[in-house]
């Protein structure tokens, strides 16, 4: 087992990664000094470790609720999310109970930001079982719901106080939700650290692979926990990817947007001169290996009418993260106009 200590401003916390953490669940939360958790989940996660969690942590001693929601991105809206605080009220939850998220990406900022509003706080456990949500989601405190106009718009900051990445959950992830984890990997090799790329598909590596990459969001989460600067280099591909969600009705996975989105930035970084062009061959063949898109069906146009909502828009201008080599970016605040120019470039051609 691998343990990353996270010691952001607001708070401590450990990320585990290792097999069979699900079972030691029980026993890690009851030193939280709680007594009462909500266990949330979606629909296809529910089926598969739901019961496991549930005995656990009853066997620890823990009263225990669940709210299973229907998965999907389209769950993670205003309606569900007044559901699950009205049914923590109607358990009599207090700010000294715990609320577990036992699931991806939409199951984490769903629980979270239910657990940073519920009383002002209450304490929060994140077990990830997807990869995408293990390297990513499950670890810098980022909450947030979905509004027709955009994605991720309403949201917290708000830090778990233990994560356990159980490795074993991964095992039954299909093909395609493995891809979708691996785009963020490789997100995180572009931004600091090469060598990770040589890990992605060794088996053996996983437990490492992650490490590595919550090193990655920790050391950065710690320099700058409520993204003012430095932290808005981890949305490296993301303005764009966020755009390629909202525009497909989220039906194209966050993994899979993430990878255009990297491949646009890219491809406009070469031919504006600020990268070379062998960093975009190499994304282009790592993302071709992991089965990742490297382009959309949608217009400039209509994805930069969604680029207007995204979160990192400041009145007329915008922060883009742009590639200069591999495991290095930097960030770039540029004109919307530019934004469009980059935009442009990077869905036309294959490099100059």
């Amino acid at each position: 087992m691998k343990t990353v200590s996270v010691n952001t401003p607001s708070k401590t916390y450990p990320v585990e990664i290792g097999q069979g953490l699900l079972e030691q669940a029980g026993h890690k939360i009851c030193q939280l000094h709680c007594k009462n958790v909500m266990v949330v989940t979606d629909s296809h996660v529910a089926p598969l470790y739901g019961q496991k969690v549930l005995d656990c942590l009853k066997a620890a001693g823990l009263e225990v609720s669940q709210f299973v929601f229907p998965a999907g991105e389209g769950s993670k809206c205003a309606e569900t999310l007044l559901a699950l605080l009205n049914e923590m009220a109607a358990c009599h939850f207090t700010r000294s109970d715990a609320v577990v998220a036992l699931g991806g990406g939409v199951v984490g900022d769903l629980a979270g930001l239910a657990a940073s509003l519920y009383m002002r706080g209450m304490k929060l456990v994140q077990l990830p079982t997807t990869l995408l949500s293990a390297v990513d989601s499950s670890v810098g405190g980022k909450t947030a719901i979905d509004l027709p106009a955009g994605k991720n718009l309403v949201g917290t900051f708000y830090q778990p106080d233990l994560v356990l990445c159980d490795i074993d959950t991964l095992t039954s992830l299909p093909a395609a939700e493995i891809a979708n984890g691996q785009a963020e990997v490789i997100k995180y090799a572009f931004l600091k650290d090469a060598s990770i790329l040589e890990l992605l598909h060794e088996r053996a590596s996983l437990e490492d692979m992650i490490a590595r990459c919550v090193a990655i969001k920790r050391d950065v989460v710690c320099a700058d926990e409520r993204e003012s600067g430095l932290r808005q280099l981890l949305n490296f591909g993301h303005t764009f990817a966020h755009s390629i969600e909202q525009n497909s009705g989220y039906t194209i996975p966050h993994g899979s947007a993430v990878a255009v989105g990297m491949v646009l930035i890219t491809r406009a970084a070469v031919k504006k001169g600020l990268c070379d062009a062998s960093c975009l061959k190499t994304l282009l063949q790592v993302l071709d290996e992991c089965h990742l898109p490297v382009s959309t069906e949608y217009s400039p146009d209509a994805l930069f009418a969604t680029v207007l909502s995204d979160k990192k828009r400041a009145a007329d201008s915008i922060t883009l993260v742009v590639p200069r080599k591999i495991g290095l970016c930097e960030l770039q605040k540029v004109s919307l106009e530019d934004a469009r120019t980059f935009l442009q470039l990077g869905m036309t051609g294959e490099s100059v």
